[in-house]
């Protein structure tokens, strides 16, 4: 070989002479791969087979490298690439037209964009074969750099079902759903309104009775925001004092089952009563509406009902949407709390004002958490513990004159031996 073309070839790396050809080297998935191009050894191919060369580098970082499209007639094509070497966008698409059979709607959006989102940071259009654990792991930086730990989460949940799915159909290695770790969340705190701050937020805050009422009846039912803004009239029985839960509306104004997947009564205190009347009143001119509620992806039924909250009892608009969402109602809230001159709290607070005021009441814990459709009472003492902690030192007293008011009611009965001795 003359000295040129020695010259030439020192100056690509990867490229060597094996026999009478040109020959490129290159690692992929950390196995050190040889190609022979073929191609007789002249300056033109040495500059073309680092091209190629410099093409195949690119595509295994990008992720995209396919063995079969460069290499065709290679005898290792087929050890590399098949089947099972898709890219991961194609694998998705597939992943939910089966995942969807499952999930109502509305879930499968949030899977969507949750996927999406993961996806565009990891390449759409990498082989799923390729994948390391330390991709996935790069992923998990890369999310919570500008994300909410509450939501990088979900996303790494769903994300990890994808690639479960995709190990168990071969795909992709083993290992990488593992990869998606979720981080550790700090326990919050119920943060429930005190007396006086709910006072103010009726007082202050609420312009119109319709929301004092529908404030009252939120803080004294322990409803979730979507189980209030999905409340119709037709639940409400203000001479048996009670209300049906039936449904909830999503924050795309979609009607589902309430959380536990079942509907529940809920006894109401005097406030609540009172409140259900004056919605109710309010509400007599309105029209009953049809809407469909998903039970199941499959199935679903029709509620013909009356809003018993609706936007367009204050609303300037002419056309507003019959029924609160959750992102509606939030933005009423907040608005009703900087009136109130109070620390801004998020809705499901009232929630936690209801469980909290119960539990310094010292009430029933499965009444309660019946009451606030729990499918146990161990959520509660989960969540709320420290209410429960706070009554402790009276608490011996409480027990004990309950101990005694059952003594003093509770019949005396005769001790076996008792009876022997009467009967001798």
């Amino acid at each position: 070989m003359s000295n040129s073309l020695q010259t030439e070839l020192a100056k690509h790396k990867g490229v060597e002479i094996h026999g009478n050809s040109l020959r490129i080297t290159f690692m992929w998935r950390r196995m050190r791969c040889r190609e022979t191009l073929g191609l007789p050894v002249t300056k033109a191919n040495i500059r073309h087979a680092a091209q190629l060369r410099a093409a195949v580098l690119h595509d295994i970082k990008m992720g995209t490298f396919d063995y079969a499209r460069h290499f065709p007639e290679s005898k290792h094509a087929a050890n590399f690439s098949s089947a099972r070497n898709e890219r991961l966008k194609s694998l998705a698409e597939r992943y939910q037209a089966l995942k969807a059979v499952d999930i109502t709607p509305d879930t499968e959006s949030r899977y969507a964009t949750a996927l999406n989102v993961c996806l565009e940071l990891l390449g759409p259009e990498r082989l799923a074969s390729v994948l390391l654990p330390e991709d996935i792991q790069k992923l998990r930086v890369d999310l919570i750099e500008e994300r909410a730990t509450s939501t990088v989460n979900h996303y790494l949940a769903a994300f990890a079902g994808f690639l479960a799915w995709c190990e168990s159909n071969g795909y992709s290695r083993a290992g990488l759903a593992a990869a998606c770790s979720r981080f550790e969340m700090s326990d919050r705190e119920p943060d429930p309104l005190t007396q006086e701050e709910f006072d103010a937020l009726i007082a202050k805050g609420c312009l119109h009775q319709v929301d004092s009422a529908a404030i009252t009846l939120a803080v004294y039912t322990g409803l979730r925001p979507g189980e209030l803004c999905a409340l119709a009239c037709e639940d409400i029985d203000l001479e048996a004092g009670t209300l049906q839960v039936q449904r909830a509306i999503t924050s795309r104004g979609t009607f589902k089952l309430p959380k536990t997947g079942k509907p529940r009564t809920v006894m109401l205190f005097p406030p609540a009563v009172e409140a259900c009347r004056t919605l109710v009143q309010l509400a007599t001119e309105r029209k009953r509406l049809d809407v469909t509620v998903h039970l199941t992806r499959h199935e679903t039924r029709t509620d013909t009902i009356t809003p018993l909250l609706t936007p367009g009892t204050l609303a300037r608009k002419k056309k507003v949407n019959p029924w609160f969402v959750p992102t509606a109602w939030n933005t009423k809230w907040a608005a009703i709390q900087k009136r109130a001159e109070i620390r801004p709290r998020r809705p499901y607070q009232t929630r936690h004002t209801y469980a909290c005021w119960c539990l310094t009441a010292r009430g029933n814990l499965a009444f309660i958490s019946k009451q606030m459709g729990h499918k146990d009472f161990t959520m509660l003492v989960d969540v709320y513990a420290k209410w429960m902690d706070d009554e402790s030192p009276n608490e011996l007293q409480h027990i004990w004159r309950g101990i005694q008011n059952q003594k003093r009611k509770a019949p005396i009965l005769p001790h076996k031996n008792s009876d022997i001795a009467l009967s001798s």
